[in-house]
């Protein structure tokens, strides 16, 4: 009776042991959420959930199928006022970072050559200029290229400190304006995914305009017009 009694004590015990055993491999799986499982995938697959191609909000990853009508248009049109629907790029236009960026005012070798397609006096770039400054710059850096002035400045105590139309920016190269716009610097989020590659240009043309409003863009400094303009 004895040896009975005990045998079905250890059988208890056993199945205990078990089922605790089996909850806390579950609250192990629930508190890790999906990654072992994801492991096993895996290592069986050779790969997981967490290998897996994305992309960036506004990434063109390839371009419009042969026969179809793209819906949005790239970054990279093949000339000033085209919208890129699938069509070639119409430059050779180097792939730089922000890490690329260089001496500040100067920028790195990628930078560097870049070369402005409009002259500083280009009415219909200054125009379209300010059109998108006023659409995506305004609301940081003024009207009048200010920081103090800006909408937000109250909010955001370092604007004050950075001013477009300063004669420390009124002495940065095209280059290096656009590639700011292009790929970001410090607090500036990048741009190059919503202004396209000819707008940025028509920024830069268009803050060199508030420099000469504000008397701080030396007199010597020239903007190379187009060739197809000499």
């Amino acid at each position: 009776m004895r040896k009975s009694t005990q045998r079905h004590r250890t059988t208890r015990v056993s199945r205990g042991f078990g089922a605790r055993a089996l909850v806390a491999v579950l609250a192990v799986m629930t508190l890790g959420a999906c990654k072992p499982l994801d492991d096993v995938m895996a290592t069986v697959f050779g790969r997981s959930m967490r290998d897996q191609r994305t992309f960036d909000p506004y990434e063109h990853p390839e371009g419009a199928p042969v026969n179809s009508v793209a819906f949005a248009a790239g970054n990279w049109p093949a000339a000033p006022g085209e919208v890129n629907l699938g069509q070639p790029e119409g430059a050779d236009i180097p792939y730089f970072t922000q890490f690329d960026l260089g001496v500040p005012g100067i920028g790195g070798e990628a930078v560097q050559r870049l070369e402005n397609p409009f002259s500083w006096d280009d009415a219909a770039a200054l125009e379209r200029g300010e059109e998108i400054y006023l659409r995506f710059c305004v609301v940081c850096h003024g009207e009048n290229g200010v920081g103090s002035n800006a909408y937000i400045a109250e909010y955001h105590p370092l604007l004050p400190s950075y001013n477009l139309s300063g004669e420390q920016v009124a002495g940065y190269s095209d280059a290096y304006l656009y590639a700011m716009i292009r790929v970001g610097r410090g607090l500036m989020p990048e741009y190059g995914s919503r202004i396209t590659h000819f707008d940025r240009w028509n920024v830069v043309n268009y803050v060199r305009q508030l420099q000469r409003q504000a008397g701080t863009l030396p007199e010597q400094a020239q903007s190379p017009a187009p060739e197809e303009d000499r």
